[in-house]
């Protein structure tokens, strides 16, 4: 048996191409990105064949997963949790006409925000589509949950939703591989109505669903995940979910047979697990990665009494992500605390790589737009978003992908004038597109600058999807050619910049200012690599 060394998001890619993968889509954001991007440099992946290639948003990422799946073959979509609710539409009714080969949605959440705008728990997602969810609480469990989540896709006929977690996804372990195995041949689905959704096929369809997410509650593949082990204490019982389990174990140590422990690593599962511990116990700490998703449902389930501790009584802090400390305190173990690293340089924010081009971009925006004052300009997620920090202070929104376009207009429709809107290159075709045809039709008077790196630069430096494309999107979406502008955001540019803008800001319509300068980074490693081949 091979055994390697791999993050949580690795092993997760690993078992995938294993377990016989044709097809992995996705969209990059941190922390899942590196399952797309170990696939695609994997050897495995290129000799398999198996379709890699990144999609223009998580909701294309899903629903091309789902045409994988609709030709019989297994596939894997991955994001982040705010990529999830992009992606909701394809993957709440994708549960309703079912899958035909195996389906695994991999949602990274973010607990403590990281690298995100939201906390945000996934495990909503599962139960609210009424899909089997997994959630590891090591990376070999992870490795083994999907060839298991693969099977139970399969036999369900349902999709199955993966929740990890920072650490999970980010953190490396020692893993043992199991054989590889055969892709699956392309089939079509037995019924031919199966993925069509007429409110007449939808009510029956939903009612089997109803059937089947009450028979997964008692499904081998799901419940070997869940255990019950029990302690020589009566006092406080454990129930830690996915990661939080090993925190536990961390802190328990020699004292593992004194505490009940309930592991719960999958979902559904069935209300005796619950009362197998509850019936033993005075009292139970919850122990779980985000919201307190379990809590509440065990909170309806009990009704003798019992003492629940968790996050909705503070026992547990109620945002931000667990660590063993935290875990300790709730358990009423001293706290280990590390020594203070000492102060050898002043902590300050993240700002721009130098030489980037949103540097000069947001120079030459705050001069153009000084003298209408403050409040105009809409920004989006990406690099960029760093113009709302010292020295530029120059965005004054930031709220999900694409609603810098959207806000805009909707400011101009309240009478903002100039109504500014600044969007990545990545962002625009994420989901930055249909805003502007909504800006095109009704004739806003707005001024979209888009920021064009080239690449999707906060993630890592992945393809973008607009690169080369954007003024002929533009174009094609309906802006007029006299008003898509197209300019290089450089110090030597910036009087000729500042014209243009303020050209484009008077001009009573939609307009498009392309700010177009590949990122300092990926310039950078295309020239070493350039060198390299020399």
């Amino acid at each position: 048996m091979k055994r390697v060394l791999l993050l949580g998001d690795e092993a997760i890619a690993q078992a995938a191409l294993d377990a016989g993968l044709s097809g992995m889509y996705a969209y990059p954001g941190t922390p899942s990105t590196e399952i797309m991007e170990f696939i695609q440099s994997s050897k495995e992946g290129s000799d398999r064949s198996v379709h890699r290639e990144w999609s223009s948003n998580e909701k294309t990422a899903m629903e091309a997963a789902l045409g994988m799946s609709y030709a019989g073959k297994r596939a894997m979509v991955a994001m982040k949790h705010v990529g999830l609710n992009v992606a909701a539409d394809g993957f709440i009714n994708s549960a309703i006409t079912g899958v035909n080969g195996g389906l695994i949605v991999v949602s990274a959440d973010d607990p403590s925000m990281h690298s995100s705008q939201n906390e945000q728990d996934s495990r909503f997602y599962g139960k609210f589509a009424m899909v089997p969810c997994f959630e590891p609480s090591n990376q070999q469990e992870a490795y083994d949950m999907v060839f298991d989540a693969f099977e139970v896709s399969e036999k369900y006929k349902l999709p199955v939703l993966f929740r990890i977690t920072t650490r999970m996804a980010h953190s490396r372990a020692s893993i043992n591989l199991r054989a590889a195995l055969q892709q699956k041949k392309l089939i079509l689905p037995a019924d031919p109505l199966q993925f069509v959704l007429l409110p007449a096929i939808a009510r029956k369809k939903y009612k089997l669903l109803l059937s089947s997410y009450e028979s997964l509650r008692y499904e081998n593949l799901i419940s070997k995940y869940n255990f019950f082990k029990d302690g020589n204490k009566r006092d406080l019982g454990i129930i830690a979910c996915g990661i939080s389990y090993n925190y536990f174990l961390e802190n328990i140590g020699e004292s593992a047979n004194d505490l009940p422990v309930l592991k719960i690593s999958a979902y559904p599962f069935p209300k005796e697990l619950i009362k197998e511990i509850t019936g033993r116990c005075k009292a139970i700490l919850i122990l779980e990665e985000g919201a307190p998703v379990l809590e509440e449902a065990i909170r309806g389930i009990l009704d003798d009494g019992i003492k629940i501790y968790g996050r909705l009584d503070g026992t547990v802090p109620r945002d931000g992500e667990l660590n063993p400390a935290i875990v300790a305190k709730a358990l009423g173990l001293p706290v280990k605390y590390g020594h203070d690293v000492p102060s050898l340089v002043k902590t300050r924010p993240p700002s721009f790589c130098n030489g980037c081009g949103h540097a000069d971009m947001f120079n030459s925006l705050n001069e153009a737009i000084k003298q209408y004052g403050p409040g105009h300009v809409f920004s989006d997620i990406g690099c960029y978003t760093l113009g709302a920090l010292p020295p530029y202070k120059a965005i004054n929104s930031c709220v999900d992908m694409g609603a810098s376009v959207t806000m805009a207009i909707g400011a101009s429709d309240a009478g903002l004038f100039p109504s500014v809107a600044v969007i990545g290159d990545s962002t625009f075709t994420h989901s930055g597109m249909t805003g502007l045809l909504d800006a095109v039709v009704k004739n806003s008077s707005v001024t979209i600058i888009i920021s064009d790196n080239s690449t999707t630069g906060m993630t890592g430096g992945q393809k973008s999807q607009a690169t080369g494309r954007l003024e002929q999107i533009c174009e094609g979406i309906g802006v007029s050619c006299e008003h898509i502008r197209v300019i290089t955001p450089l110090r030597k540019n910036n009087a000729e910049n500042v014209h243009i803008l303020k050209e484009e800001f008077e001009y009573k319509g939609v307009s498009v200012v392309i700010a177009s300068r590949e990122c300092i980074q990926t310039a950078a490693k295309r020239k070493r690599s350039e060198n390299s081949n020399e």
